[in-house]
């Protein structure tokens, strides 16, 4: 007996088979460049969101505390303070947020460049194991020879697998910077050849104090403090309160010294690491054209029978692995940049928007 289907009965069984399908269906790869990834994480990550918010806020009080004929200078200085703090909290997240993604940028990149470098490495190490085995059959090398070709494929087949695990962590460390959901398939350009530094020490190093957080901070307790002494200097308030305000306050100015010097070290270490950064780029180019050179001279010794195959895939393997050198000086001055940025409150990368 044939039974017909009722209407609530057939919805049912297509949304079960909808529900399937879109279970089997691979999800979309999530494509991004370097400076996609910093303006996602800059308009949507945790952090910036959690300082705007709170900017917003010591904003509204400091609306309110200007409104209230009757708050004290006190009330009024501070709500003033807190405002201009969360201010340069704000900018200094933003270039926190920045440092944070293009380190998890980069390594995520070049990790699946080691992938690719290690996956010849392996063909090439299984290649010449085959060929010393040969060797040995034929009596012209030893077993000591052969296990020493083992060893190396070994090694190098666990590299691989270590860089294989580490991928998908690292690319879910940078989906959630950038408040992607769990378990997104990202696919990661390369990054571009980095900015040149033209900016000078001087010209960073000049109003630091109203930039970064911990100076503005600094300054801020200072004023504060300055304030407390003037209120305490009169005929009608106890002399030890006033005393006490002029111990605060040469602490706090201390204090403010003591973070403008530390600032300035960290800003002049970090421009130092850019310049080194820098150099080491070219280092790794002219070692990836000599590479690119020995591997064109083994393919015509290979032509001209002065060379075997392995030779060639040898050379092929050392250009693959000059190339990732190039890559990771590159990546260095990426992050020595952003690192610059953070140190001077100043965007130096060009990916600050």
């Amino acid at each position: 007996m044939i039974r017909t289907l009722t209407r609530p009965t057939l919805l049912l069984l297509l949304a079960t088979a909808t529900g399937a399908a879109a279970q089997t269906t691979p999800a979309q790869a999530t494509p991004l460049t370097l400076a996609g990834a910093v303006t996602r994480a800059l308009a949507s990550g945790a952090d910036i969101t959690t300082a705007r918010a709170n900017l917003q806020k010591a904003q509204a009080a400091l609306r309110a505390a200007r409104t209230d004929p009757t708050s004290p200078i006190t009330t009024l200085t501070q709500a003033e303070q807190d405002a201009a703090a969360q201010a340069a909290t704000l900018e200094a997240t933003k270039f926190s947020v920045t440092q944070t993604v293009v380190t998890q940028y980069t390594a995520a990149y070049e990790t699946a460049q080691r992938i690719a470098l290690s996956t010849a490495q392996v063909a090439l190490d299984d290649r010449q194991l085959k060929i010393a085995q040969a060797r040995l059959a034929a009596r012209v090398a030893t077993a000591l020879d052969v296990s020493r070709a083992q060893t190396t494929l070994n090694t190098d087949r666990q590299d691989l697998a270590d860089a294989q695990a580490q991928q998908p962590v690292l690319e879910a460390q940078l989906a959630r910077s950038l408040n992607l959901p769990a378990g997104t398939d990202l696919t990661l350009s390369a990054p571009p050849a980095p900015p040149k530094l033209s900016v000078t020490l001087a010209a960073l190093q000049g109003g630091l104090a109203t930039r970064l957080p911990t100076l503005v901070q600094a300054a801020n307790g200072a004023a504060f403090a300055a304030l407390q002494v003037k209120l305490a200097d009169n005929d009608y308030t106890p002399a030890r309160t006033l005393e006490d305000a002029r111990t605060a306050l040469a602490n706090a100015q201390r204090s403010a010294d003591d973070a403008g010097r530390a600032t300035l070290t960290q800003l002049r270490d970090a421009y130092r690491a850019v310049q080194d950064a820098q150099q080491r780029v070219g280092i790794a180019a002219e070692s990836r054209a000599n590479a690119q050179t020995s591997l064109t001279n083994a393919q015509a010794k290979l032509r001209a029978g002065t060379a075997a195959a392995v030779d060639v895939q040898a050379a092929q393997v050392q250009a693959q692995q000059a190339a990732l050198g190039v890559t990771q000086a590159q990546d260095g001055v990426w992050k020595a940049l952003a690192a610059l940025s953070a140190a001077s409150g100043t965007d130096v990368t060009g990916l600050v928007k």
